[in-house]
């Protein structure tokens, strides 16, 4: 226990440490809220709608991002990964650069992916599971695609260390969210009007943040000479970077609304609802990483990797989200049935089987989520694109057969095995990479370089 002690009090005086804890701290009750909120909108959806209307409306939402998914660029990345060493080094002209790079790839994104996902929603939607009958709906929801799309505003806000205005926007739709569904559970209201719930509360959220973002700019008098662009003037490598990033994050969304979709195809619009009860109490243990990862990436990307700053950074916010994994995971395996029943109703009961597979996801995902910014910090983003693209094709291999085997838990254990495959083969190019550096300065030591 001593040492223990000790161990923390090191991690305690150690100053980067220290404000990745603070920033993130900023973060911490807006994630809660949000996902205190994000529970209790599930519920009183679940139970007005029941089981088979609630899957409907969370294929109709997956739709929409699943399509989102495939085609924004990830531009907060943008912003972070040149606009932060920028900043530090007082180089504005760069900031604004890589974020008028990353305001005109939200801009194309956001439009195609909106001309593509209605496009193809007539061709897809029985395939997905999503009635004939609720095609117009899902096409008005399709226009929120343009903004779904765009995430320079966040990386603005990251990038300027304003933590405090991305916690206070990111209560914003939850709650909003969860009180209008709460009112129409009162009042009985139809599908339409969840539906419509839903697009409301995502559009205002989404415009909130673009007004934060907006105005920090104007206050530090950012904003003269940002326009948007699909020219990274000076920014070495950001097409390479902004590709790269894209089709990882691209093939991570098969493990989230596509996912759901792919549930919905194969188990119906129930098996989807089951699926997302299970899937939105895992990942509600993977938000202490969410937290830190926010804070933690814009951090690094000013650090000097020869050096065990960042290693140490890493290894300490490992053990912590590590730790915080595995407890709540314990108390999900121990209580996770009665708080199904107690939140969606009786009804969502078989959801606890895959959820106890499930956790898996979230448990990996705590313990190695510094990884993969560590690598984009070096500027090795191909590295996670590989390891995804394995994953994935591993996740696409298993589904079919496990779930038409399995049902729910077979789905829930290709996610897991997808997942575990990715990070794995990442953790051992960070470990490559690690290895090359301490290499490179070995051999400058030798020959007596400072």
């Amino acid at each position: 226990m001593s040492a223990v002690a000790t161990a923390i009090r090191n991690w305690v005086k150690d100053r980067h440490f220290r404000l990745l804890l603070k920033n993130s701290g900023y973060l911490a009750g807006s994630q809660v809220v949000a996902a205190l909120a994000g529970i209790v909108t599930v519920a009183f959806a679940g139970r007005s709608l029941g089981i088979v209307m609630f899957g409907m409306l969370v294929l109709i939402n997956s739709y929409a991002q699943a399509v989102s998914g495939f085609s924004k660029f990830q531009s907060w990345q943008l912003v972070v990964r040149y606009g932060a060493p920028a900043i530090a080094r007082g180089d504005l002209a760069t900031f604004k650069r890589a974020t008028g790079f990353a305001l005109g790839l939200d801009i194309v994104s956001g439009v195609a992916g909106m001309i593509i996902g209605i496009a193809l929603l007539p061709l897809v939607a029985q395939g997905v599971g999503i009635s004939d009958s609720y095609i117009g709906g899902a096409i008005l929801y399709c226009t929120l695609l343009p903004m779904m799309a765009a995430a320079t505003p966040t990386g603005v806000l990251r990038t300027l260390q304003r933590f405090d205005l991305v916690s206070w926007q990111g209560t914003s739709t939850p709650i909003a969210r969860a009180i209008l569904v709460a009112i129409a559970w009162a009042t009985h209201a139809s599908f339409q009007v969840f539906l419509l719930i839903w697009y409301v509360t995502a559009l205002a959220g989404d415009c909130f943040l673009w007004f934060l973002a907006w105005r920090e700019l104007q206050r530090r008098g950012l904003l003269s000479g940002l326009r948007p662009a699909l020219r990274p003037s000076n920014l070495d490598g950001g097409w390479r970077f902004a590709i790269n990033v894209n089709l990882n994050t691209t093939l991570l969304t098969v493990s989230g609304p596509v996912a759901r979709l792919i549930v919905g195809s194969l188990l119906g619009p129930a098996g989807a609802a089951l699926y997302r009860a299970a899937s939105s109490l895992a990942d509600a243990v993977r938000k202490p990483a969410d937290l830190l990862l926010k804070a933690y990436y814009p951090q690094i990307t000013t650090m000097n990797f020869r050096s065990k700053t960042p290693w140490k950074l890493m290894v300490r916010t490992a053990s912590l989200t590590g730790a915080a994994a595995l407890i709540a995971g314990l108390l999900l395996v121990l209580f996770g049935q009665d708080i199904i029943t107690a939140v969606f109703g009786e009804t969502f009961a078989p959801a606890y089987s895959p959820l106890l597979v499930l956790l898996l996801v979230p448990i990996i995902g705590m313990i190695s989520f510094p990884i993969t910014p560590m690598l984009y910090a070096l500027d090795r983003s191909e590295a996670p694109l590989r390891a995804r693209v394995v994953g994935t094709v591993l996740y696409l291999l298993l589904i079919f057969p496990l779930s038409a085997r399995f049902g729910l838990i077979g789905a829930a254990a290709a996610a897991a095995a997808g997942y575990a495959i990715s990070v794995g083969i990442t953790a051992m190019s960070l470990a490559s990479e690690h290895r090359r550096l301490r290499a490179a300065k070995q051999i400058k030591k030798a020959a007596g370089c400072p």
